[in-house]
């Protein structure tokens, strides 16, 4: 097993793993960088995604996962997840006879149940994960832990409190009772974690502490890692480019790193805890970008 730095050999503990942070900062990166590292380390681990697009598929190499779990390597593997296939096979799952079930899902009710119902697709979501790790899916593989590229920041809160929201209403039926396990399985910080991603830039950084004081309201903690993704080097400045001020690719490079460096500032005065800082690399997307990433990101600080 390579040798981890304590912060990442952490989540070797960790049954499910939230990979969040603001729109475009590199969560899907972070996600599959994530599962390759525990992979590696000897656990069996589902890498899951809910964006109909698929993207995972290519930072790992592999072909689209169509919705089904698909096995990327020994110890790895991935699904896109379709919240209202989780909901559908549910009804399957009670009901059994078949002409019930065509009716049910067939019905305008429960289009718009599905559809409308608050918090349901976050429990389709996390009950999946819940289901898996347990080995409470059938045809699903074994795996000791779930990695879910999460919704944006901006919703990683509802979707971390659904269950506990849920519970509060429903107490009864199979809904009340998948939101009351789900409820007591994200409080606890032995068997969850969440990782923030962001950039060195105002609104996503905002963004993080949002998510962080959410966090902190409901449960009393925040994410376990902070990344910083994409991270410019250092500006060299006119001693080294003296031309620095009109040509222009020089100039959005001092002008995006003053801001980093600006925000880098703020996250150093207001966050407290692990974080890592991953380099901007000119890859494309893929498992080369994620080889070259490694490094880094195993070398969090104790």
């Amino acid at each position: 097993m390579p040798l981890l730095s304590q912060s990442v050999a952490s989540f070797l503990r960790r049954q499910l793993i939230l990979v969040t942070g603001k729109g475009g900062v590199g969560k899907t990166l972070l996600t599959a960088l994530l599962g390759e590292v525990l992979a590696d380390a000897g656990r069996r681990v589902l890498l899951v995604e809910t964006d109909p697009r698929e993207s995972l598929h290519q930072m790992l190499g592999i072909a689209p996962s169509g919705g089904d779990i698909v096995g990327v390597r020994a110890g790895l593997f991935l699904q896109n997840l379709q919240p209202r296939r989780v909901v559908e096979d549910l009804v399957r799952e009670r009901l059994h006879v078949e002409m019930l079930v065509r009716r049910v899902l067939s019905s305008p009710v429960f289009d718009h149940f599905v559809e409308g119902a608050p918090g349901l697709k976050e429990l389709a979501i996390l009950g999946n994960a819940l289901r898996i790790v347990r080995g409470e899916m059938r045809h699903a593989p074994a795996v000791d832990i779930v990695v879910l590229d999460a919704p944006a920041s901006g919703h990683a809160a509802s979707l971390v409190t659904a269950p506990e929201l849920i519970s509060d209403v429903i107490r009864e039926g199979p809904f009340g009772r998948i939101a009351a396990d789900l409820s007591a399985f994200m409080a606890d910080a032995e068997r969850t974690g969440i990782v923030a991603v962001t950039r060195a830039e105002e609104m996503p950084v905002q963004e993080v502490f949002e998510l962080r004081a959410a966090l902190e309201t409901r449960f009393g903690r925040g994410p376990e890692l902070l990344v910083v993704n994409a991270l410019l080097p250092p500006f060299p400045y006119a001693d080294v480019f003296p031309e620095a001020h009109t040509h222009r690719l020089l100039r959005l490079w001092k002008e995006r790193r003053l801001v980093a460096d600006r925000e880098l500032e703020r996250l150093a005065a207001n966050w407290q805890g692990k974080s890592v800082q991953l380099p901007f690399i000119a890859l494309e997307r893929g498992p080369a970008l994620i080889a070259a990433l490694r490094p880094a990101f195993e070398a969090v600080g104790d």
